[in-house]
């Protein structure tokens, strides 16, 4: 909500975004579900009515738990990497931390970002223009559980 609000609706930021929660995508022959994926709005005008997206996001955000951190640094992150996906985001409730990755010229993750418990607000990107209370992203879920849908 803290990012749906301000990018996706324009309510308190700029807008200019589609952010959806848990949408399938299928990059070439891979099939991934991150928690979150956004698009900009110029890229994907309007959300269309279809059962998975094949256009790669420009934003993606995976919540780690346990169970899943693994996977999605092994297995997921490559697939986004080798769809062209721009950001990436890892948010771990149990290390209380969002990591911020971005995709260098050469498809490899760039780690631009970091950030932990001691950081009250914090302005990541792409979404630097709202700054975002960062013990939020932790304390109102359940351990592991994907963040609220914008």
């Amino acid at each position: 909500m803290d990012i749906g609000t301000p990018f996706s609706r324009g309510r308190g930021g700029p807008g200019g975004w589609q952010i959806l929660h848990e949408p399938e995508l299928h990059l070439g022959e891979d099939v991934v579900v991150p928690d979150l994926a956004g698009w900009r709005r110029e890229r994907m005008p309007e959300v269309p009515v279809v059962p998975y997206f094949t256009l790669p996001p420009d934003w993606v955000c995976e919540v780690l738990s346990p169970s899943t951190a693994t996977h999605d640094r092994f297995r997921k992150m490559p697939v986004y990497a080798r769809a062209g996906v721009t950001w990436l985001w890892f948010i771990d409730p149990g290390a209380q931390s969002l990591e911020g990755f971005h995709l260098g010229a050469r498809k490899l993750w760039e780690l631009e970002q970091m950030f932990s418990s001691d950081d009250a607000m914090v302005r990541a990107a792409p979404f630097e223009a709202v700054e975002l209370e960062l013990s939020a992203l932790w304390t109102s879920r359940p351990h592991g559980s994907a963040p609220e849908s914008p």
